[in-house]
């Protein structure tokens, strides 16, 4: 019979495949994040489009309850750690596509020190050896909530040589501060 939901695209891609400058602009921000392919850019742009769409619907909205969805959309964003606790629409309508790849697990294994690059806290993930409570998590693009940043740990069989990795790169200087090519 086959698989009873639909699939949909995730994302949605730029209107003009060739523009320079945002070609440019996405080459950067995949080095700096880690980040397999475009695709999980445009994820992240869709995300923050439609959360920004949505506090845009809520600013024009003159309904009965309209306090209480503000509250809802601005308590679900401080959850995930997008906004601080006090925060308006003002500050959701100033959402970058960058704010959203903050949350990853790749990113914050990598920030917390678990591993030496942001391409090692992905194969660390995607290996299996990265947890959150104890629970094996195996998606680089996983949004990290709140309350699950301080939870995140090794997988219990991750051999103590990798979890004793100091954080960040560390090359060895030669002696005499020459550098052999």
């Amino acid at each position: 019979m086959g698989d009873p939901r639909r699939l949909r695209k995730k994302y949605d891609t730029p209107s003009h495949p060739w523009q320079k400058e945002r070609i440019l602009e996405e080459k950067k921000i995949m080095k700096e994040y880690g980040l397999k392919n475009k695709r999980e850019i445009w994820k992240a742009q869709t995300r923050i489009r439609e959360i920004r769409m949505r506090a845009r619907q809520l600013l024009g909205y003159r309904g009965k309850d309209r306090d209480q969805r503000i509250k809802e959309l601005l308590g679900r964003l401080y959850r995930i750690g997008m906004l601080p606790e006090n925060a308006t629409l003002d500050d959701v309508l100033s959402l970058k596509t960058t704010d959203w790849l903050e949350r990853r697990l790749q990113t914050l294994v990598f920030k917390k020190g678990m591993a030496k690059t942001i391409k090692q806290a992905r194969q660390f993930i995607v290996h299996g050896l990265i947890a959150i409570d104890g629970r094996k998590v195996t998606v680089p693009g996983y949004i990290v909530r709140r309350d699950e940043e301080d939870k995140i740990g090794y997988y219990k069989g991750v051999p103590k040589i990798l979890q004793e990795q100091p954080a960040g790169p560390e090359q060895p200087q030669p002696e005499g501060g020459e550098v052999n090519g």
